[in-house]
């Protein structure tokens, strides 16, 4: 959510990630055009150019975030660069497309289809006949076997993150000849593509000595384009090298460099001429642009400074002392024309060190998408004001969801939608957009919901003893007010107060929750309600203020309390230098927070600790951090939105679901998309379940991340990917005169302008 992004199955949602500065509709699954998947709100940019427009040799410097701890990407503590290295090295039954589905990629795979479904599901897997492990040994159903026995989860010594899909698994064997592979699964699997990507060899896989230990820090046998020559951790790098045994296309680079460079300090080694690729933060995107922009034809120099001011002229010391001998002839004394001429040559110096610094980027250019991933508000359900839904639901129709999409995405040029999903992205098969459940941003019945819950403005806060408790007063002066109020609306005036359920506004988020709901039941949560609340208006029960509960005009300037406890939100930020981005659209959603009298307590805390130490631990009420989208939603989005179940222990078992915010009814829709083998019904299954998911208001999709890459201008088929797995084997320098091609700049949105920062 680079973050992670794409990639292995195990590491895919093993981990959130944070934005770098890293998802449907009204009655579930309906939808106004025959397709709601749509497309990719952004095309991949890579500077695509043919084989033959690129050049053989070469070593291309990418810088990443870290080392590795392992190679392993089964193991809990792979990262986004352990997915870049196996990418590169190993099998992959399935690569994803420009969309996000997945494909079959030839180099591995003849066919893979299902060839039977009664009485079980079985696949059976044609392996291309030139495809062999490094070591000349042919890839076979003895690598599938051990995998499968390794992370199927019935042998606890092997230290695995995770088994879905592999736990369905009844028995592998070998098919008709050695490049079939047969596999048969004890229950049905929908997402059986996910399988075997990456595949690891039998060495690897076959013990769990070798599985634990054995590829942490090399890989010794792989079967890629590419091998790993060393993993170096005193230099922060890995080192992959073209692999002899490789019956695909040739690798066009000799060497891929993987350097671990920190994000502030990026820019410097682009400038150092020590990296060729890099993701970058908006404003280093800014300035590669603008060194990137038009130049002077004779010098070559950028026709603009820093900030897109015109570029100062050459400064030298000849005019520093025209300039002392003009000043002092002109009446100035000696000492203050001295120190005119030094602060000139100090700006000179300033002014060459910057015309240096653009000289040295403007070889660069910035490719960019938005990668597959999404950031959300996330609001925790576990006690506390947010564990009633009202509150939670309150929270996110307070936002402006379209307005926090512009403020990120629209300032660098890329697509400024909403995300309507929490399942999947534009694009994507899964797609559609699910918000409707919830129901549009409305701050009026955002605070009919707050007062249904029992906040009301101004209600007296409890202090310190021999304090009068705030709101003493002012209870004082509102019931004045109200008495006048009264006596003005007897004579037949409009006071302006809001009625719920007294206009027409809530026809448009009405949930059809059909047959899920009977008998009273919380078509959402599963519970009963015996409030006796008047569910009329439609949506969930609970979800609206009975009819005729009226909100007080003026509510949004004034906070809200409750049993002498105002209503104030922990809202915990990363501090981080990346972090920017994530801190500005904070500080929005805490505007549109308090126009309903919603207070936060905004915590800012090293990056290191940010994940690990509250949002893991579920010691935050708002937080924003982001999930990768996956081609197997019914598979990777289960944990995240599973019911927490009680632990042996007492504790919770909350798996990846951080919000602690779920319901049996979309635990069964994930079971049951899961299960079967038709991909329409899956569609519909897991549109569903989104819905739900909205409706239960535990987070709030914003906007898909966006994907900044600076690379050298002649590096082709390498940049921001988007949702498209790399193709390792044709990254390279292009030859002279050729060049890449680069998508087109995107059509202005037609969604109102982007709000000031």
């Amino acid at each position: 959510m680079s973050h992670v992004g794409v990639g292995p199955r195990a590491v895919m949602r093993s981990v959130a990630f944070l934005t770098a500065g890293v998802l449907a509709v009204p009655a579930l699954a309906g939808c106004t055009s025959e397709d709601p998947s749509g497309k990719p709100l952004a095309e991949q940019d890579v500077a695509a150019a043919g084989r033959a427009s690129v050049s053989d040799g070469g070593t291309l410097r990418w810088a990443v975030d870290s080392v590795p701890d392992t190679l392993n990407a089964f193991q809990s503590d792979a990262d986004a660069t352990t997915t870049r290295v196996a990418q590169a090295v190993l099998p992959s039954m399935f690569r994803m497309d420009e969309a996000g589905s997945p494909v079959r990629n030839p180099d591995y795979l003849e066919s893979a289809e299902v060839v039977d479904t009664e009485p079980k599901q079985v696949v059976v897997y044609k392996l291309n006949q030139q495809a062999v492990w490094s070591d000349g040994r042919e890839i076979g159903a003895a690598d599938f076997a051990a995998q499968w026995r390794a992370l199927s989860g019935k042998d606890s010594a092997y230290w695995t993150a995770r088994n879905a899909g592999y736990d369905r698994i009844e028995k592998i064997e070998r098919g008709a000849n050695d490049l079939e592979v047969k596999v048969t699964f004890s229950r049905p699997y929908a997402d059986w593509k996910a399988l075997f990507t990456p595949l690891y060899p039998k060495d690897v896989t076959g013990t769990p000595d070798a599985f634990n230990d054995g590829a942490r820090r090399a890989l010794k046998v792989s079967a890629g384009p590419f091998a790993v020559k060393k993993v170096d951790t005193k230099g922060d790098q890995v080192v992959l090298t073209g692999n002899p045994r490789w019956w695909g296309e040739p690798a066009k680079l000799d060497q891929i460099v993987l350097r671990a460079v920190p994000r502030d300090e990026r820019v410097s080694e682009l400038v150092a001429g020590e990296l060729d690729l890099a993701e970058i933060d908006p404003e280093t995107a800014d300035e590669v642009g603008l060194a990137a922009g038009p130049r002077d034809p004779a010098t070559g120099t950028p026709l603009m400074g820093p900030g897109g001011t015109p570029a100062a002229g050459p400064q030298g010391r000849s005019a520093a002392q025209a300039l002392r001998s003009w000043a002092i002839a002109n009446g100035s004394d000696e000492e203050a024309a001295e120190e005119e001429v030094l602060a000139r040559e100090e700006r000179s110096e300033a002014e060459a060190k910057a015309r240096r610094r653009q000289q040295a980027l403007s070889g660069f250019e910035v490719r960019k998408s938005l990668e597959p991933a999404y950031t959300q508000l996330a609001l925790n359900g576990a006690d506390g004001p947010l564990a009633d839904e009202r509150v939670r639901r309150a929270v996110a129709r307070a936002l402006d969801r379209e307005k926090l999409a512009q403020a990120v995405l629209k300032p660098l040029g890329l697509p400024a939608e909403p995300v309507g999903s929490h399942l999947a992205l534009s694009g994507q098969p899964a797609y559609a957009d699910g918000s409707g459940a919830l129901g549009e941003q409305n701050a009026k019945e955002a605070r009919a919901l707050l007062a249904d819950a029992g906040w009301v403005p101004g209600g007296p806060v409890k202090k310190k003893d021999g304090e009068e408790a705030a709101g003493a007063e002012k209870d004082k002066k509102d019931k004045e007010e109200k008495d006048g109020k009264d006596e003005k609306k007897s004579e037949g005036d409009d006071d302006g107060t809001y009625i719920v359920g007294e206009d027409n506004k809530n026809e448009g988020d009405r949930n059809d929750v059909g047959d899920d709901a009977k008998d009273g039941a919380d078509g959402e949560s599963g519970e009963k309600h015996s409030s006796g609340k008047n569910t009329a208006q439609g949506g969930a029960p609970g979800a609206y203020a009975p009819k005729g509960t009226a909100a007080p005009a003026d509510a949004a300037a004034a906070p809200l309390a409750k049993d002498g406890k105002a209503l104030t939100l922990r809202f915990v930020l990363p501090s981080g230098p990346g972090s920017e981005t994530l801190r500005t659209v904070a500080d929005r959603i805490t505007d549109m927070l308090k126009e309903i009298g919603i207070g936060t307590e905004v915590t800012k805390v090293p990056d290191e600790s940010y994940f690990k130490d509250h949002i893991a631990a579920g010691e935050y009420d708002l937080a924003l951090y982001s999930w990768p989208a996956s081609a197997f939603p019914a598979t990777d989005a289960r944990p995240i939105y599973a019911k927490p179940v009680p632990a042996a222990d007492g504790s919770l078992n909350v798996a990846q679901n951080y919000t602690r915010v779920g319901t049996d009814q979309v635990d069964q829709l994930f079971d049951r998309a899961m299960t079967t083998l038709d991909q329409k019904e899956a569609r519909g299954l897991l549109r569903k379940a989104d819905s739900r998911i909205w409706a239960a208001a535990g987070s709030v999709p914003l906007y898909q991340r966006p994907q900044l890459v600076a690379a050298r201008e002649n590096l082709a088929n390498a940049g921001a990917f988007g949702f498209e797995t790399p193709v390792y084997e044709d990254m390279g320098f292009l030859k002279k005169g050729a060049h890449g091609s680069r998508p087109s700049a995107p059509a202005p949105s037609s969604s109102p302008s982007s709000p000031s920062s």
